[in-house]
């Protein structure tokens, strides 16, 4: 009677090759450079959410604007929604910007590549 060993091709050839899990290989073969790019793709939709929001809020305002009919009170209420809608795309352009001066500059976390940004994480040494 033979047993079945852990380097045994047969239990490759029976059961397959062990692989990561496909959402730990977007990067390639390294989890590292997957949870990276995992990551930048997180910022980047956070910037693209960001700046779709404050699009539509902006146009929101300009539309109470338009239909306020000269009241002052319908009036105000649309300047405030531009106001703060101006203000929150400035806290998004300084929260990158310090992200990027950071991350990017003082710690060499963040490149920017073609594709947008490439994190690359710190690992301990073999």
């Amino acid at each position: 009677m033979k047993f079945l060993t852990q380097n045994d091709p047969a239990i490759d050839a029976l059961f397959g090759e062990i692989s990561p899990p496909a959402a730990m290989n977007i990067g390639g073969s390294d989890p590292v450079q997957g949870l990276g790019n995992f990551i930048a793709f997180g910022i980047n939709m956070f910037i693209l959410v960001a700046g779709l929001f404050l699009i539509l809020y902006l146009l929101w305002g300009a539309f109470d604007w338009i239909n306020s009919g000269g009241e002052k009170e319908k009036i105000s209420k649309a300047q405030s929604k531009i106001t703060h809608a101006l203000i929150g795309m400035f806290l998004v352009f300084a929260v990158l910007a310090i992200f990027n001066l950071f991350a990017g500059r003082m710690l060499g976390i963040v490149e920017e590549g073609g594709s947008g940004f490439e994190i690359k994480l710190p690992t301990l040494g073999q």
